[in-house]
């Protein structure tokens, strides 16, 4: 039986598709489009599912959508009737796109569908799961559990923005839910708004810029703000926020109460919003460990699955795991609205086909998140000849050697291999490379690579054996969704002189024996890697370790400011040639800046909208 999922028309589309309960390809459009947190209809991504299974549509059982737009109209229709005549702008905007497309969306997927399929018969085929029930279903079938409590919190769906279920075999039970207007995901999108960040995108500058303050404010934001209860239930006090009715996250009062007005994004950062950061990222945590204690005591279950756009707030997972009140804890790698693609299709599958689940043997069905698209070598071969490039072919082990010196000698180093990874991370399969025991590496990957903020930190991936003899971790992180600090004896003492410094005046510290991928409080975003999931680049971090003595390297997405991961050979290409990256390895093929035409640079600083 095979069920294609499909999540589309908010933000961050995307299409999976599930094959006798396993996960055969997921992907967002974004990748293919080039165009970021792309919302249109997946088109790219659903033709690249079904070539990967082999199949076409008419030989696809269900198509899943991920969340049902009737009920999301009814939120938007009642938010602004309970706050009429304010916010009258804002709805005469809205309800023209509602009422074109989104009312009747079913009609518009089965539009869309007929590109694929015309022959797909939508009526009895088209199927509906509620957008939280994507989200927990996204976390718990793919989880090496077979019993669990799921927490899912984002910014809303339908009416949801926080909720709980119990999953059990092949069966998930909703038990529990926060509605619209409570979200803890827009409390923290609004910070997000009056940091001066974009929203939907800039909640991880947030979360990286937390350590460099002080949570100062947060007594006043759980005074004046949140209600928080002792369960973890809160409530927020909308006198202070914009977001149901007008085109702001945040009002003139809210403006008041943190005393001054929204930052804009040209502003310079100052010690107050890194100590808005940290007391957001301070509630944020709060809360979701509140819950997640409550949930423990309330269920009894001992494990415990997280999904939604807040499950991506790494702190706070770690929060949770060091709490230690569940003895398993698992996270959907793609947790934001892409997941809810993967949850719809596993919905159906589970759920109304009423299909059986098989837990892993203690791993994850997740294959690792490489669910995206590969290219054989001579298909690489083949393109970046076509693209201009000039590169030389190498043997399998003279590539991971070559690529574990050139990291060993400080230079960044583009890593494109196998299928691209389904989420938000790069996990070593589309990723730039560096050497995290280089004290400018940070900086030369953020201000020359990356072309972005110098704060924000970079990941470690680490071996999976290793992980312990580097970090306050036991056990494993394989999807870089769960921050632990730098162990003691790997830390370096800090003078006063140098504990006196606050703020962006911290970064340049050398903090330990990997500085590149140590924040400011010493805690890294840790990806462990293992041999199972990912032969290739488990073998060129052991190659790393043989040369250096240490198992730890620099892994960040393969991208700039602004830009999709890349997914092909071509994208790969246009990155190097556009940054300061001074090797790419694209599966066995070497290519060196300086043996490229310089007529082929691009300026791509500038290329894409920043984020």
């Amino acid at each position: 039986m095979r069920v294609l999922g499909i999540s589309a028309f908010y933000h961050d589309s995307a299409a999976a598709l599930v094959e006798d309960g396993r996960i055969v390809a997921a992907a967002q459009e974004e990748r293919f489009t080039r165009k970021k947190h792309d919302s249109g209809f997946p088109h790219r991504a659903v033709d690249f599912c079904l070539e990967r299974a082999g199949v076409g549509l008419e030989e696809v059982d269900s198509v899943a959508f991920y969340d049902k737009p009737f009920l999301k109209f009814e939120r938007l229709l009642e938010t602004y009737l309970t706050f009429a005549p304010r916010g009258f702008a804002s709805f005469r905007m809205a309800m023209p796109v509602w009422l074109r497309e989104k009312l009747f969306q079913k009609d518009l997927l089965h539009k869309e569908l007929r590109k694929h399929g015309p022959d797909f018969d939508w009526k009895n085929r088209l199927l509906f799961a509620e957008h939280h029930q994507s989200h927990a279903a996204s976390a718990f079938y793919p989880s090496p559990f077979e019993e669990a409590v799921i927490l899912t919190m984002d910014g809303v769906g339908e009416w949801t923005t926080a909720s709980v279920a119990i999953g059990r075999g092949n069966s998930l039970e909703m038990i529990k839910e926060i509605h619209f207007p409570h979200s803890l995901g827009l409390l923290y999108s609004a910070f997000t708004y009056y940091t001066g960040f974009r929203v939907n995108s800039g909640e991880y500058k947030v979360m990286g810029l937390a350590p460099y303050g002080q949570p100062r404010y947060r007594d006043l934001i759980l005074e004046k703000l949140v209600d928080l209860k002792d369960d973890g239930s809160f409530r927020l006090d909308q006198s202070y926020f914009d977001y149901c009715t007008g085109l702001t996250m945040t009002n003139g009062r809210f403006a008041q109460l943190f005393g001054g007005p929204a930052r804009r994004p040209d502003e310079p950062l100052t010690p107050r919003h890194m100590d808005l950061a940290a007391s957001i990222q301070a509630v944020t945590e709060e809360v979701m460990v509140r819950t997640s204690r409550h949930l423990a005591t309330e269920t009894g279950q001992r494990n415990l699955c997280l999904a939604g756009g807040v499950a991506l707030n790494c702190v706070a997972n770690g929060k949770i795991l060091r709490d230690g009140r569940f003895d398993g804890l698992w996270v959907q790698p793609a947790a934001g609205d892409a997941g809810g693609a993967l949850g719809a299709a596993l919905t159906a599958y589970h759920r109304f086909h009423g299909r059986p689940r098989a837990v892993n043997g203690g791993g994850d069905a997740m294959a690792g998140a490489y669910l995206g698209p590969d290219f054989g070598q001579a298909e690489i071969e083949r393109r970046l000849a076509a693209a201009g490039a000039k590169f030389s072919v190498l043997g399998e082990d003279e590539t991971l050697q070559a690529a574990a010196r050139a990291l060993a000698d400080g230079k960044a180093l583009g890593w494109f291999q196998g299928r691209m990874e389904f989420g938000p991370r790069a996990l070593g399969a589309r990723s730039i490379l560096g050497d995290a025991r280089s004290s400018s590496m940070q900086k030369l990957l953020n201000l020359k690579v990356k072309y972005r903020e110098s704060f924000r930190p970079f990941a470690p991936s680490v071996l999976g054996e290793d992980v312990s003899d580097w970090f306050e971790l036991e056990g494993d992180s394989p999807y870089m969704l769960l921050v632990a600090d730098v162990k003691k004896e790997r830390r370096r003492a800090m003078t006063e002189a140098e504990k006196a410094l606050f703020g962006i005046e911290k970064l340049n510290i050398v903090r330990s024996e990997i500085p590149a991928v140590t924040h400011v409080d010493y805690s890294a975003r840790i990806q462990t890697v293992h041999a199972n999931t990912n032969p290739r680049y488990h073998a060129l971090i052991s190659a790393f370790k043989a040369l250096t003595g240490c198992p730890v390297i620099v892994n960040t997405s393969f991208n700039v400011r602004g830009e999709p991961i890349v997914c092909t050979p071509e994208d790969a290409w246009r990155c190097f040639m556009g940054t300061d990256i001074e090797v790419l390895v694209a599966g066995n093929c070497w290519l060196a800046k300086e043996d490229q035409d310089p007529a082929l640079s691009l300026d791509y600083k500038n290329a894409f909208e920043l984020d």
